[in-house]
């Protein structure tokens, strides 16, 4: 296999939940560029149609299932229709999560009378949102000895970032979650099932513009701090994510298991010095 068939995923099925969200788009139109067959789980059934156009525009093949992550009998339920459609899976994609509003700690706020509940519910959505689908998608690529796995991290997993404690928590335990997943597959499966996941750095998108950027045009403050500590001396772009997801997902990175991969344009790498 000469190295471009390496990265190719013609005619792979690959499941990406969170396919609805803004990183999402950027993973669905990638693997649709790659050859894959895609699956986009998500709870917004117009976003997923307009998934499945998008890679129906790429010349690709798409299935949208709605359904939530944190519902083992909606992701059985979704297992089951991808199985009676295409047979198999190939690749999952864990690309659902975010914070929630409500378990972010503004800085003049006291920092007991964060609301548990939310962050909770935090933790909850990114680190359940990833194990349960795994657990009952992840089955089928275990069973049948082949595939890849990727998680999503975040720059919250190797270093402290204020205000967002149920994020910091929930993608902590994704990299851990994934360490583990990766050694107990290939022990029991063997050396074909792969395990691994992504730490985005800060990317501007349409949902968080305006959370980074001022009604000028300018940086906020966060936003600015994020660009000072990192190398590029930049954002990402969603765009920017690509190469890395169809690197992990296809056989050119076969070696590679239980690894999180930076894609942050130096931020974890630079003391600030």
């Amino acid at each position: 296999m000469n190295i471009l068939e390496q990265f190719s995923l013609k005619n792979q099925v690959i499941v990406v939940t969170g396919g609805t969200g803004i990183l999402g788009r950027s993973f669905v139109k990638a693997l649709a560029e790659a050859g894959a067959k895609i699956v986009v789980i998500g709870r917004n059934r117009e976003r997923a149609d307009e998934r499945v156009k998008l890679i129906e525009t790429l010349g690709g093949v798409g299935l949208a299932i709605i359904a939530d992550v944190l519902s083992e009998e909606e992701m059985i339920a979704a297992r089951d229709k991808i199985l009676a459609e295409w047979g198999t899976i190939d690749g999952l994609v864990n690309a659902a999560g975010g914070n929630i509003p409500g378990a972010t700690i503004g800085p003049n706020d006291n920092l007991f009378d964060a609301n548990i509940s939310d962050t909770l519910k935090a933790i909850e959505l990114n680190l359940h949102g990833t194990i349960i689908p795994t657990q009952v998608l992840g089955r089928v690529i275990a069973e049948k000895g082949k595939g890849s796995i990727i998680n999503i991290a975040s720059l919250a997993s190797s270093t402290a970032l204020t205000r967002v404690l149920g994020y910091t928590v929930a993608k902590n335990g994704i990299v851990g979650y994934t360490k583990w997943m990766a050694t107990e597959l290939s022990l029991r499966y063997g050396d074909r099932v792969r395990v691994n996941a992504i730490a985005p750095g800060v990317f501007l998108t349409e949902q968080n513009r305006a959370l980074l950027t001022t009604a000028d045009g300018g940086f906020t403050e966060r936003a600015q701090r994020f660009i000072n500590k990192t190398p590029f001396s930049r954002l990402g772009d969603p765009s920017e994510l690509e190469g890395a997801l169809i690197f992990l997902l296809s056989q050119a990175s076969g070696f590679i298991n239980g690894e999180t991969l930076y894609v942050d344009g130096g931020f974890n790498a630079w003391s600030g010095v």
